[in-house]
Protein backbone atom coordinates (compact mmCIF):
# COMPACT_ATOMS: atom_id res chain seq x y z
CA UNK A 1 0.00 0.00 0.00
CA UNK A 2 1.50 3.52 -1.11
CA UNK A 3 1.34 6.39 1.28
CA UNK A 4 -0.49 9.51 0.20
CA UNK A 5 1.51 12.68 -0.03
CA UNK A 6 -0.13 15.59 1.79
CA UNK A 7 -0.71 18.58 -0.49
CA UNK A 8 -0.59 21.31 2.29
CA UNK A 9 2.64 22.28 1.31
CA UNK A 10 3.04 22.42 -2.04
CA UNK A 11 -0.54 24.19 -2.00
CA UNK A 12 1.30 28.29 -1.41
CA UNK A 13 3.46 27.20 -4.76
CA UNK A 14 2.03 27.41 -8.04
CA UNK A 15 3.64 25.00 -10.75
CA UNK A 16 5.27 26.96 -13.06
CA UNK A 17 7.70 28.02 -10.70
CA UNK A 18 11.03 25.75 -11.30
CA UNK A 19 13.94 25.70 -8.15
CA UNK A 20 15.73 22.86 -9.97
CA UNK A 21 18.96 25.13 -10.60
CA UNK A 22 18.42 27.07 -7.34
CA UNK A 23 21.69 28.06 -4.86
CA UNK A 24 20.67 27.94 -1.12
CA UNK A 25 22.09 31.07 0.56
CA UNK A 26 23.63 32.47 -2.33
CA UNK A 27 23.16 36.01 -1.48
CA UNK A 28 23.04 35.34 2.19
CA UNK A 29 26.19 36.92 3.18
CA UNK A 30 26.13 39.70 1.16
CA UNK A 31 22.88 40.09 2.48
CA UNK A 32 23.75 39.52 6.66
CA UNK A 33 26.89 42.36 5.74
CA UNK A 34 24.41 45.00 4.54
CA UNK A 35 21.54 44.82 7.00
CA UNK A 36 21.41 45.94 10.27
CA UNK A 37 17.90 45.12 12.33
CA UNK A 38 17.19 46.51 15.28
CA UNK A 39 13.66 46.05 17.22
CA UNK A 40 12.51 48.45 19.10
CA UNK A 41 10.00 48.04 22.49
CA UNK A 42 6.75 49.02 21.96
CA UNK A 43 7.30 52.40 24.09
CA UNK A 44 10.08 53.49 22.53
CA UNK A 45 8.44 52.57 18.84
CA UNK A 46 5.63 54.24 19.75
CA UNK A 47 7.58 57.89 20.20
CA UNK A 48 8.75 57.96 16.62
CA UNK A 49 6.33 57.95 13.48
CA UNK A 50 8.77 56.33 10.98
CA UNK A 51 12.19 54.50 10.74
CA UNK A 52 13.56 58.40 9.29
CA UNK A 53 12.29 59.98 12.28
CA UNK A 54 14.54 57.11 14.65
CA UNK A 55 17.72 57.51 12.15
CA UNK A 56 17.32 61.92 12.73
CA UNK A 57 17.69 61.26 16.40
CA UNK A 58 19.65 58.34 16.65
CA UNK A 59 22.00 60.53 14.68
CA UNK A 60 21.60 63.95 16.51
CA UNK A 61 22.19 61.90 19.73
CA UNK A 62 26.16 60.25 18.13
CA UNK A 63 26.48 63.97 17.04
CA UNK A 64 26.15 65.07 20.63
CA UNK A 65 28.24 62.28 21.93
CA UNK A 66 31.36 63.02 20.00
CA UNK A 67 31.01 66.32 20.91
CA UNK A 68 30.77 65.43 24.51
CA UNK A 69 33.66 63.57 24.49
CA UNK A 70 36.54 65.11 26.27
CA UNK A 71 40.07 63.85 27.49
CA UNK A 72 41.24 64.90 31.10
CA UNK A 73 44.67 65.39 31.74
CA UNK A 74 45.82 63.81 34.89
CA UNK A 75 48.89 64.76 36.76
CA UNK A 76 52.25 63.28 36.40
CA UNK A 77 53.21 64.07 40.06
CA UNK A 78 51.63 62.28 42.79
CA UNK A 79 51.69 64.79 45.36
CA UNK A 80 49.77 67.11 42.78
CA UNK A 81 46.29 65.18 42.59
CA UNK A 82 43.60 67.01 43.58
CA UNK A 83 41.88 64.08 45.38
CA UNK A 84 43.71 63.93 48.26
CA UNK A 85 42.61 61.98 51.09
CA UNK A 86 40.97 64.51 53.82
CA UNK A 87 42.61 65.33 57.01
CA UNK A 88 40.66 64.33 60.44
CA UNK A 89 40.17 67.92 62.54
CA UNK A 90 40.79 67.95 66.09
CA UNK A 91 37.57 66.95 67.67
CA UNK A 92 37.22 63.90 64.64
CA UNK A 93 40.60 63.09 65.98
CA UNK A 94 40.15 63.06 70.05
CA UNK A 95 36.79 61.25 69.28
CA UNK A 96 38.74 58.56 67.55
CA UNK A 97 40.61 58.77 71.22
CA UNK A 98 38.28 58.33 73.27
CA UNK A 99 37.52 59.98 76.36
CA UNK A 100 40.86 61.30 78.07
CA UNK A 101 42.04 60.21 81.25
Amino acid sequence: MRKVKSRTADDDMRAQYDFSGAVRGKYYERFRQSSNVVLLEPDVAAAFPNSAAVNQALRALASIARKSTRVVRRPSNPQRRPNKRMQLTRSAKATRRGPRS
